[in-house]
């Protein structure tokens, strides 16, 4: 990190496809996960409790970055704070993942989701924000959920494999599933521009599991909505991240939704996944997690196929194609990013 600030990040001057001195790098769940000081410290219990703690959740956002060298921070927090910090009765299970007590069935669920003000609901994330821009010398990601993925698990009552009940709304009643994902899009905007005004340098929507839907449903019941959001954060300045798995056929329409930088995971090849966005914005991507868990050897080959692949390209912020596994080893991660910054095209296999 020596040398770099905020403001001359290599991270940023990707995401703009603008020259810099090294490919940046990091992690997406590189919070927690496999660290041992995040386990020392986190406690039991929910996420959303250790979000709500200021200097637990900064303390937890800068583990990754003084271990790693990573060239971005993201936000220690959780794609359903905002549903529920306005009490949809919504929690994150360990080892489950977000849950609703009672399900989204009807017209009448919208009044569980009510306006969604980020300086009532969860000013606690303001606070970190601020905390973490005070301190980090690299750039701070803040994050939101994209309308479909927060609808998924709000319909489907939990994480799902199927999404069979968030399609059943969708085909069966679009005008409600507008609706709903309508209201879930206002939260997202709120809760980017809230980040971005307490700090935040970028932001990153994740769209998790938008890679379930056909690309014509896509289109239709779920890109307006994603469109909106970004189109509400232009005025910002800041870069814009869109990331969903299994999107392969999506990556256009990802791309259209409006975000500077389109992250790939590890199932298209990094320069497929140019030849479909096309030059005009950046990649994010896209070592498969598991290879991490292979041995060194096979964690540099991979990571170089990668960086080949991306061809010099400087629109290119290099990272998994999901999140870190929990059983990796983090000496693995701090070895994959001096790889990752001493790469050029002219370095050998390690």
């Amino acid at each position: 990190m020596l040398g770099h600030t905020p403001e001359n990040s290599p991270f940023l001057a990707a995401c703009r496809r603008r020259p810099h001195d090294r490919v940046p790098v990091w992690f997406m769940r590189q919070a927690g996960r496999s660290l041992p000081e995040y386990r020392a410290i986190r406690g039991t219990g929910s996420i959303l409790q250790a979000v709500r703690d200021p200097a637990l959740a900064t303390e937890i956002t800068l583990q990754p970055v003084r271990r790693y060298g990573v060239d971005a921070a993201i936000l220690y927090s959780d794609i359903v704070v905002p549903v529920a910090a306005v009490g949809f009765g919504v929690d994150v299970r360990p080892g489950v993942g977000p849950v609703a007590e009672q399900p989204f069935r009807d017209a009448d669920d919208l009044d569980r989701l009510p306006p969604f003000d980020p300086d009532v609901h969860v000013p606690y994330v303001q606070e970190t924000v601020r905390l973490l821009t005070a301190e980090l010398p690299v750039p701070l990601i803040g994050f939101a959920g994209a309308p479909f993925t927060v609808a998924s698990y709000l319909v489907e009552g939990g994480p799902s494999r199927t999404y069979t009940r968030t399609k059943a709304l969708m085909l069966g009643d679009p005008e409600l599933f507008a609706a709903l994902l309508g209201r879930l899009a206002d939260y997202a905007i709120a809760s980017l521009r809230a980040q971005v005004a307490a700090g935040a340098s970028a932001v990153q929507l994740f769209d998790s599991w938008a890679g379930a839907l056909h690309p014509a449903h896509y289109t239709r019941h779920v890109l307006p909505h994603s469109q909106r959001v970004f189109a509400a954060l232009d005025d910002l300045g800041v870069p814009k991240i869109h990331f969903g798995v299994t999107t392969g056929e999506l990556l256009p329409l990802l791309r259209d939704a409006g975000a500077d930088v389109v992250g790939v995971d590890w199932r298209v090849p990094l320069d497929a996944a140019r030849t479909r966005v096309g030059d005009g914005h950046a990649l994010q991507g896209n070592l498969d997690p598991a290879v991490c868990l292979a041995g060194w050897d096979a964690v540099a080959a991979e990571a170089t196929d990668v960086l080949r692949r991306n061809g010099g390209h400087p629109g290119h912020v290099f990272n998994l194609g999901h999140g870190v596994l929990p059983e990796t080893d983090p000496d693995v991660l701090a070895r994959l990013v001096d790889l990752v910054h001493t790469w050029s095209d002219t370095t050998d296999e390690r």
